[in-house]
């Protein structure tokens, strides 16, 4: 079957930035605003008890407003990403987080009402029977507000933070919009490829030659505006650290931890568990070194494909990737592989491999269409079609929650990506499983090994960085060069020192770092992958019902903390190694293979 590569966001709103309909839904959610915002002024709960009739009203015009601001800020995103240079697109969002800061202190508002309740009060509201399904939010809420200050002071920096936190991420969208990598064919034809088809070409290559032609240029083109990266960075963390010394926060882990409902003694025991078993990895690199000629590999080699023997690179052109996901997908779960089918029908992905996009992937949802769409460059690699599964693992990550109260649909970033790591797992794993021969299998393996790769050893440096950067920007701002140094030590320690170069600019080139959602935006993508291999490990032991429970376990992530999650889920305990090591345990094995199939390549 054949499908279209961009997406369709005209039955979302017609007419793109320019979209009357979107302007109308504006004005829409601003008059919701002004209701709600009368509505929680003259809430007094002490008069709404025993059945808290006005408070049950209250969630409901802000499920409404919730659902209406994901739904545009889904789609105004969607354009930027499609065509960078749309400048429509950065008044819109403008707008969208005016609306947003003013519903930040209206739900300041009602939390500090919330917070004023007395214990007698809160639990007879609780005993109801239309709050028990969201009782455990409900709960986080009124624990959390308790740290809020003033209502004026809540406001007033939930207004600064729009042409202060706010503008700084969005600034750094608009630098990125500008990287332009000049490459040369080897026939001596030159061209200019956008961010993301660099990074694509940069990593995939099979000619070493281009890798470093691009690694070389890519440096040299986030070099030249580290200066503005990095007031970026540094402005974001700065308000950031502000807002949390307001709140009597010093730990400047404690939100993160917070927002991934997560103990730091879980956070402790994953990093423990991979700092201790690295050792693996590095061997895989180093024979990777081997297979290609090198004592050492350099950054940009530490992705590119293993082609030994007579082996060509596989490739997935598009609609055969598709077909592959959604026959994989079968296998484990029936309505996962529906869904998957109805994404690419209904046109929910843009995969155009062109110029003028942004570079990475994403989903994002559209809970008041109850939909998703999915943004990525597609390059026919089986990596692509990993990644392609991944964010269909989102996409039905939120679908199988869609009919859920809205407080129930808001899973913290660490389960977000086991949905997605899991749908990427069961495509990678089929890839290796379909090679024809053992030079090909190689390859797929590798490229599966990468994956594990990436979670234990490249978001580990990213972490180590993160955390050596706050600590210093604590007492100041870090110049440009200074973050280079914390990278480029961040990745020596995290990598062992296996590689013979690093990237010190990746701080300047990782979206991850300037978002503004969600601080410390890598450890939860460690999480995910180790969360999932417990339960693929799992479907492996016992394919029985696993649909089933696979779906309970998703509808139950934003409505626990992780570690009961898993606890009620998979039997595990998140605060010891013993789960965390289980699961690096299982892509040890599968480095193991590698070695063993590739020995005889290294004669």
């Amino acid at each position: 079957m054949t499908y279209e590569m961009n997406w369709d966001l005209d039955s979302i709103f017609s007419g793109g930035s320019g979209s009357s309909e979107l302007q109308n839904k504006l004005s829409l959610i601003e008059e919701q605003l002004v209701s709600i915002t009368e509505q929680v002024n003259k809430w007094d709960s002490a008069k709404d008890k025993p059945d808290f009739k006005e408070f049950s009203a209250m969630l409901e015009s802000q499920e409404n407003i919730t659902f209406g601001l994901s739904q545009v800020h889904t789609f105004v995103e969607a354009v930027q990403s499609a065509d960078v240079t749309d400048k429509k697109s950065g008044a819109l969002f403008g707008q969208i987080f005016t609306l947003s800061s003013s519903f930040d202190t209206i739900k300041t508002i009602l939390t500090k009402k919330i917070v004023a309740m007395s214990d007698k009060d809160w639990k007879g509201l609780l005993s109801l029977s239309e709050f028990q399904p969201i009782e455990f939010v409900l709960q986080e809420t009124r624990i959390q507000g308790k740290e809020l200050l003033s209502e004026s002071e809540e406001a007033l920096i939930n207004a600064l933070s729009i042409d202060g936190f706010q503008a700084w991420s969005d600034h750094y969208d608009t630098l990125v919009a500008t990287i332009e990598i000049p490459f040369e064919e080897a026939d001596g034809s030159r061209m200019t490829l956008s961010a993301g088809q660099a990074y694509n070409k940069m990593n995939s290559d099979p000619d070493e030659r281009v890798r470093k032609q691009l690694f070389d240029k890519w440096e040299v083109a986030w070099a030249e505006k580290a200066p503005l990266f990095a007031d970026a960075l540094n402005h974001l963390a700065g308000f950031r650290l502000t807002d949390y010394k307001a709140h009597g926060v010093s730990d400047f882990l404690k939100r993160p931890l917070e927002y991934n409902r997560m103990e730091k003694e879980s956070l402790d025991a994953m990093w423990k568990a991979v700092s201790e078993h690295k050792q693996p990895f590095i061997d895989y690199l180093n024979r990777k070194a081997q297979l290609i000629g090198k004592d050492q590999l350099d950054w940009q080699d530490v992705e590119s494909p293993v082609l030994v023997g007579n082996t060509k690179p596989q490739l997935y052109p598009y609609d055969k990737g598709a077909n592959f996901i959604i026959a994989n997908f079968k296998k484990v779960s029936p309505k996962m592989a529906s869904f998957a089918q109805t994404a690419f029908e209904k046109n929910w992905i843009e995969a155009e491999n062109r110029s003028g996009k942004r570079p990475g992937g994403y989903c994002a949802e559209l809970p008041e269409s109850k939909e998703s769409r999915i943004f990525m460059t597609y390059a026919d690699s089986p990596g692509e079609v990993s990644t392609l599964a991944h964010e269909l693992g989102h996409a039905f990550h939120s679908y199988v929650m869609k009919d859920l109260p809205a407080l129930n649909q808001q899973y913290a970033m660490n389960v977000a990506e086991t949905a997605s790591t899991f749908a990427e797992m069961v495509v990678a794993d089929a890839t290796v499983k379909d090679a024809k021969t053992k030079e090909e299998k190689i390859n797929l393996l590798d490229t599966k090994i990468q994956n594990s790769l990436a979670m234990f050893l490249n978001i580990h440096a990213r972490f180590i960085f993160e955390t050596n950067f706050y600590a210093e920007r604590q007492n100041g701002i870090v110049t440009d060069e200074r973050l280079s140094e914390l990278m480029d030590a961040a990745q020596r320690e995290a990598y062992k020192d296996s590689l013979n170069s690093y990237h010190p600019h990746f701080w300047a080139s990782k979206l991850h770092f300037f978002i503004t959602d969600v601080p410390f935006y890598n450890f939860p993508y460690t999480f995910g992958y180790l969360f999932s291999l417990g339960i693929y490990a799992q479907y492996l032991e016992d394919s029985t019902g696993f649909e089933n429970r696979y779906i309970a376990l998703l509808k139950d992530t934003a409505s626990m903390s992780t570690e009961d999650l898993a606890k009620k889920h998979l039997h595990v305990d998140l605060n010891t190694q013993d789960f965390w090591v289980a699961g690096i345990e299982v892509m040890e094995k599968e480095i193991q293979t590698f070695l063993d199939l590739t020995e005889e390549y290294t004669k």
